[in-house]
Order: C-alpha cells, then structure tokens, then sequence
C-alpha cells in the first residue's frame, strides 16, 4: 500500500509536455538499418541493449536483428537491470540463455562489468543500444565505457547507435567527478549533468582518455540540443525500473543525491525520484522551507507515504512531492543540495548519511559532505566547483555532434 496525504496545496501546471511541438527524431537503430547495415554484413555481431533499445515503433532492436536474414547476432550483453529490464536497482543479474532468442545473455553487471574474452569469443563486432538518462551517476554510460575498452582489448569494432539526451544537450551543470570518487556510477571525470548524448559521450570517452578503440558512432537524424525528450516524437520506455517517466530525468539529477542519506528518495512509491522523506520530517515545515528558498523551475509540496521496499519500507514517512514547473529554469544540482542541506539543518539529529559514503560517489567528490555538515551554504559549494565545470565545458565542446 502506498499512501500519498496532500498537506499543502499549489496550483499545479498542465503536463509540460502537453504544448511541447513534437519532432521527427530518428534514432541510432533505424538510421543503421536503412543507411549503414554493411557495417554488420559479415560480422559475428555482440549486441549490448536492455528494453530501451527500440525504434520509433516500439519494435525491440534484439528482434529487428535477430529476425534479419542479413545479420547474424550471436549474444547478448545486459547491463544493471538486464536485457528485459526485470532487475531492481543492485540486483545481481545472472548470465542465462534468452527464451525468445536461444542466445546466450552475458551479465555486465555483477561479478564483471567489462566483457571478458571469453564472453567475446564468438563475436566479433559489438554494437550498443541503450537509453541514457543525462546525469553522470547512472552505470549504463560506464557499461558502455567498458564495452569500449573490452573492444579495443580484443581488437574489435564497436558500433555505439546514438540516442537523445533526454534532458537536451544544453545544460551542463554540476560538479566534475574527482578520480579518487570513481565508481561504477561515475567512471570518469565528467559533471552531475554531463550534455553529451550517448554517442557523444562514447567518442569523448575512448579519445580524451585515449582508449583508442576502433569505434563508430551512428547519428540520429534530426535531434536539436534544445530538444527534451518530449519534443523528439519518440516513444519513452523506462530506462530502468525507478526512472519511469521523462520527468523522472529531470529531476533525478537533485534527489538522486539523496540515495546517499538517510532519506528515502521514493523508491517503492508510485514516484520514485519526484516524492522523498523520512519518518522523522515534518512535510509542511519541509515544504515551507523549500519553498521559501523560491528555487528556480520547481516547486514542493507537503507529502506523506509508505514505502513498499527499499528505505523506510512499510513505515509512514513524510517529506515532499517535486514539481518541476519550468525545465529551463531548474537548477537540478542546486536543488538537491538544497534540499539535503535543508533537511540537515531542520534535523541535525536525525538526517545522515550513509556509512558507505556512497554520497562521496554520486556527488563525485568527498568535500561537499563535510561542508554540508560544516553548515556551508549551496553558494559556497557551488563556487567551489565552477572552474572545474567551465573547463569541462571547453573540453566538451570539442566532442558535440549536434547544434
């Protein structure tokens, strides 16, 4: 049972999507299959996907290739959640034989996140197709960061089929990762919201850091950096079981920090990522809080309810619902290190953060948690990491494919 209590209310906007002009985007896969096939005419292909990799007619690119006479696909690779997307956040998925196809299904998540030699031994081309989400602590991007090494370690091609940003390709924000932060949730040294598309990301991966791969990156015809994903006409599958929606993507780049807290970031609710809380807050001095800060593009709204699983489960919390009211205006980082150092300061006693310092990972550094504690402001912080973010932002432009 989940229970959502409306203790406040705010005048709620019409779906953000509802007037957005919906575009012709052509994804990665199609453009491959009606323009560039001979790049898979006589390989032995390795494909690299989970239920994200589709085109714009919902038909799974595991199908599209298996069921052409003029390809021959001979394994399958998941990454965190697996190929059919049936794994929770962590799980371990086991390497099996795929009912659909017989193919064998190698993990990349659990014992090794890289394929192995002998996982590659009957393939000799790798092809990747996943939905991102545009911010840097989400494995799918280092998956495919591992894939491109393993190619180059065993002396094949990899063919990364390009997909949008679903947050656009404008908004670069946030503090770069530090090498003594890495983590299979930020591999290298790239902001909280990295810009970049999957293909753009894969070429700035094997150059910048010189793994030099043979690789291929197939643009998507018609995506414009200014595009969110509601603006692309292409249908949204979940990237992952917590991330249902594209307005998840907008705000995940805030409350995903507070997977590293004692605060539930709403996993086990109908919306994880946009309602969060613990039992020990009160909603409407939380809310009020946050709203008094009169943060750019969102609002919050005083909100109680039951965990299924993960954090608090089965125990009444309380915090807020999110509303992102504006998407050009958000300020997402921002906004989650508001909204913990809020919680902190309300509840000094009470709000921690996790022992594992798995906060130190997602925010890619370990001096944003002590000047939390210290009671340094968000401006501060924010300061602190900017010239780091604007020589990224140099160094990155040098990668972009699309205007």
């Amino acid at each position: 049972m989940i229970l959502v209590l409306a203790l406040c209310t705010w005048p709620i906007e019409k779906d953000v999507s509802a007037n957005k002009k919906k575009n012709k985007v052509t994804p990665g896969i199609e453009v491959l299959l009606a323009d560039q096939k001979e790049l898979l005419i006589g390989k032995k292909v390795g494909l690299i996907t989970n239920p994200t990799g589709i085109d714009s007619k919902l038909n799974s690119i595991v199908d599209l290739l298996y069921e052409d006479p003029d390809i021959e696909l001979t394994a399958l690779f998941g990454p965190e959640h697996g190929v059919r997307g049936d794994a929770q956040a962590g799980s371990y998925v086991e390497s099996y034989i795929d009912d659909k196809t017989g193919l064998p299904v190698y993990s990349l998540y659990g014992k090794t996140n890289k394929p192995t030699a002998e996982m590659l031994k009957n393939v000799d081309l790798l092809l990747f197709d996943i939905q991102d989400v545009g911010t840097r602590h989400y494995t799918y991007i280092y998956t495919m960061a591992y894939a491109i090494e393993a190619a180059k370690e065993n002396d094949i091609p990899i063919v990364i089929l390009d997909r949008p940003n679903p947050l656009g390709g404008l908004s670069v924000d946030g503090p770069v990762l530090e090498p003594d932060s890495s983590s299979f949730i930020g591999l290298y040294p790239i902001p909280t919201k990295h810009g970049m598309t999957v293909g753009e990301l894969a070429t700035f991966f094997n150059k910048q850091y010189k793994i030099g791969a043979d690789l291929k990156v197939v643009k998507m015809k018609g995506w414009k950096r200014s595009m969110d994903y509601d603006e692309t006409g292409l249908p949204f599958v979940l990237p992952s079981p917590n991330m249902p929606t594209v307005s998840t993507t907008f705000i995940y780049p805030a409350t995903g920090l507070i997977e590293g807290t004692n605060v539930s970031e709403g996993r086990g609710t109908t919306k994880p990522f946009e309602i969060i809380g613990a039992p020990y807050i009160n909603g409407k001095d939380l809310a009020a809080k946050l709203n008094a800060l009169r943060l750019p593009g969102v609002k919050f709204r005083a909100a109680s309810f039951i965990p299924i699983f993960s954090k608090h489960a089965g125990k009444l919390s309380h915090g807020v619902e999110i509303y992102v009211t504006d998407r050009e205006k958000l300020e997402a980082v921002s906004t989650g290190l508001h909204i913990i150092k809020t919680i902190h300061d309300m509840y000094p006693n009470d709000f921690e953060f996790l022992s594992n310092n798995f906060f130190d990972k997602l925010i890619g550094n370990d001096w944003i948690r002590p000047m939390i504690l210290d009671g340094d402001s968000v401006t501060d912080i924010m300061n602190k990491y900017q010239k780091e973010l604007d020589e990224f932002k140099k160094v990155q432009k040098k990668y972009l494919m699309y205007k």
